[in-house]
């Protein structure tokens, strides 16, 4: 693809605000790579001063740039051609989708699948080797369904969702449109729901189910619990990296961010626009406010305000925590000179 067809694909975006090349310099661009990796014929990005030097040593043909004119005229010095943007990696990421499409089979349904006569297949729906789908299930238009999965009665799949190989879709759930459930997930599995009494545990039946809104994405190897009564929602655009564990009844917003490792306990409170970075760990009925961030390993025992940036465990305001950790670097010091003024004490007392 020339690249000023590049150029003139993602200026429809409107994520692109200038650019730079000619008719005698507009190369084919035959792929995007790392800047650090870039071969001649390939388009890369620039984004913050980490990379800022390479812009003098890539090979790549094509870079997209910030808007930054010493870097961009570095580029025109060395005849790379350019597009500037505020967020390269943006761009980036559309760009890579101009010459990446996912595979996708084509619509059919395999001998090989086992789908209960009750349940309602939509249009142009692509059902694996080996699928069960059980009574009652309804799956909605476009929907792609890899080898091996299973549908417990009673689900519903929405528009043009994915459900990978080897996922699990418990009963009752309710998944909605542009939804993309990787492998080895479980959606709507029992809570961990147990009452104690003098003779042991009671279980407690998980009769409620679990809702994921439009356009979410779950990673691999994560299970997210219905609850025994209720429901367990998780708002539309969210994203859940792999091995995320999700208790029963929690309520998480829209345009949320986890990641991998983090564990949210039963009953849990997540709002919009949130972001829980790896191995977080949230107790019971904890409610997280707006935008809010946890940074890596957090231990969030009490509610977090709207906004708030928390680190550490149990979790305090990032900033009181950067302090925190700096003395804490220092106390074998602070031991050593305690040690010192003791034996002084002691030694004036004697």
């Amino acid at each position: 693809m020339k690249f000023s067809k590049i150029v003139e694909k993602l200026g429809d975006s409107g994520s692109c605000n200038s650019f730079c090349f000619d008719k005698e310099n507009d190369p084919e661009i035959t792929g995007v790579t790392p800047v650090d990796e870039a071969t001649t014929g390939t388009l890369s990005y620039i984004e913050g001063a980490k990379f800022a030097s390479m812009v003098s040593k890539t090979s790549a043909s094509a870079l997209i740039l910030p808007a930054d004119e010493t870097l961009q005229a570095q580029a025109q010095e060395r005849s790379i051609v350019w597009i500037a943007t505020p967020e390269p990696r943006l761009l980036f990421a559309k760009a890579i989708a101009l010459f990446y499409k996912p595979w996708r089979p084509t619509p059919e349904i395999h001998p090989t699948a086992v789908i209960h006569p009750t349940a309602k297949i939509g249009q142009q729906v692509y059902v694996g080797a080996h699928v069960v789908i059980q009574q009652g299930v309804e799956i909605g238009d476009d929907v792609c369904i890899h080898p091996n999965v299973v549908i417990y009665p009673d689900a519903k799949i929405g528009d043009r969702t994915t459900l990978h190989a080897n996922c699990t879709i418990h009963e009752r759930t309710r998944i909605g449109a542009d939804c993309m459930i990787h492998s080895g997930a479980v959606i709507g599995s029992e809570g961990f729901g147990f009452v104690p009494s003098s003779t042991g545990w009671v279980k407690m039946e998980q009769s409620g189910c679990t809702v994921l809104e439009d356009h979410v994405e779950v990673g691999c190897n994560s299970a997210i619990d219905r609850p025994a009564v209720g429901e367990t929602r998780i708002g539309r655009h969210t994203i859940i990296d792999n091995l995320v564990q999700i208790g029963h009844g929690c309520q998480v917003g829209t345009r949320c961010a986890i990641a991998g490792q983090v564990g949210i306990a039963g009953g849990v409170k997540v709002g919009n626009g949130v972001i829980l970075a790896g191995q977080v760990g949230i107790a019971n009925q904890v409610k997280i406010g707006d935008r809010a961030i946890a940074s890596a390993k957090t231990g969030i025992h009490n509610d977090i305000a709207p906004g708030e940036i928390v680190s550490g465990s149990p979790s305090l305001p990032h900033k009181q925590y950067l302090k925190v950790s700096a003395i804490l670097a220092r106390l074998p010091e602070m031991y050593q000179t305690l040690k010192q003024l003791q034996r002084q004490i002691n030694n004036g007392n004697g």
